[in-house]
């Protein structure tokens, strides 16, 4: 068994892409919070796009792509619930955002409880 740290290095290309897609999320939210609807409900599309490129181009790591599809559907889920706070007089609208969040927690708890412990059970055997 080795000591030594693994580095993991992204990309500039990619790194790009989730510093643009952090900036979009950021205005989404503040749209949001602004109640600028037109601008949050654009916003809604670069957001979901760029995440999903984002899981698109780490599919070969599987930790990242979980992460990353754990998040996705967070986004999701965010943007249903701002489109509830916008568009419905029914609060109990947002409480179908616990679909998304759930699938979300799923992944990550899958990661973490199946697929983490063996592959530090591979790593330790080589």
């Amino acid at each position: 068994m080795s000591n030594r740290e693994e580095t993991y290095a992204i990309p500039t290309k990619f790194r790009r892409i989730e510093n643009l897609h952090i900036l979009f999320w950021l205005l989404k939210d503040l749209s949001w919070a602004m109640l600028w609807k037109p601008f949050a409900l654009i916003m809604i599309v670069p957001t979901i796009g760029a995440a999903l490129l984002i899981t698109w181009q780490t599919r070969k790591i599987r930790s990242e792509l979980l992460h990353n599809l754990a998040v996705d559907f967070w986004i999701i889920a965010n943007a249903y619930w701002m489109l509830t706070e916008f568009y419905s007089t029914n609060d109990n609208l947002r409480f179908y955002t616990i679909i998304p969040f759930s699938i979300g927690l799923l992944i990550i708890g899958y990661y973490y409880v199946v697929i983490k412990p063996k592959e530090k059970k591979v790593k330790e055997l080589s």
